[in-house]
């Protein structure tokens, strides 16, 4: 999911990338099922069964790398989150874009230092921000 499988310059806006991730999140969740997933990541059945209704914005990575992991076939929660963020680093080292930079054009409450912790998992991060960070950091790759 969130490890490359989406091509961020194939979604028209961040959300559309983030519904992506959505419909691969609800996907899980229905395949495995909610409580199982629950036992396994330790995350709450209201928390799980939030995600299978589609409600993933405010989900933590680190909660959506779990998720995951629970699917057959998929690495473990760490190295998802991990190779997550990495697609960020490298976007950014491939755009050549700073976090002033980055910070300025979501346009969102996230100023540069904060941004800056997140990107290398210092901070937490929400999938709905990851899909805006990685969504614009497309438009410096094209």
């Amino acid at each position: 999911m969130i490890r490359g499988e989406y091509d961020a310059a194939a979604a028209e806006n961040p959300e559309e990338l983030l519904d992506a991730y959505r419909a691969t999140l609800v996907d899980v969740v229905e395949s495995v099922g909610a409580e199982t997933i629950a036992d396994r990541t330790g995350l709450s059945a209201e928390t799980v069964e939030s995600v299978g209704a589609g409600d993933v914005g405010d989900l933590a990575l680190r909660d959506a790398a779990a998720i995951l992991a629970v699917d057959e076939g998929r690495p473990d929660a760490d190295a998802v989150a991990a190779e997550a963020r990495d697609i960020l680093l490298l976007g950014m080292t491939t755009a050549v874009v700073d976090v002033d930079t980055l910070a300025s054009e979501l346009n969102g409450p996230l100023e540069a230092k904060e941004l800056q912790q997140k990107v290398e998992g210092r901070a937490p991060m929400t999938l709905g921000e990851y899909a805006s960070i990685h969504y614009h950091l497309r438009e410096h790759t094209e």
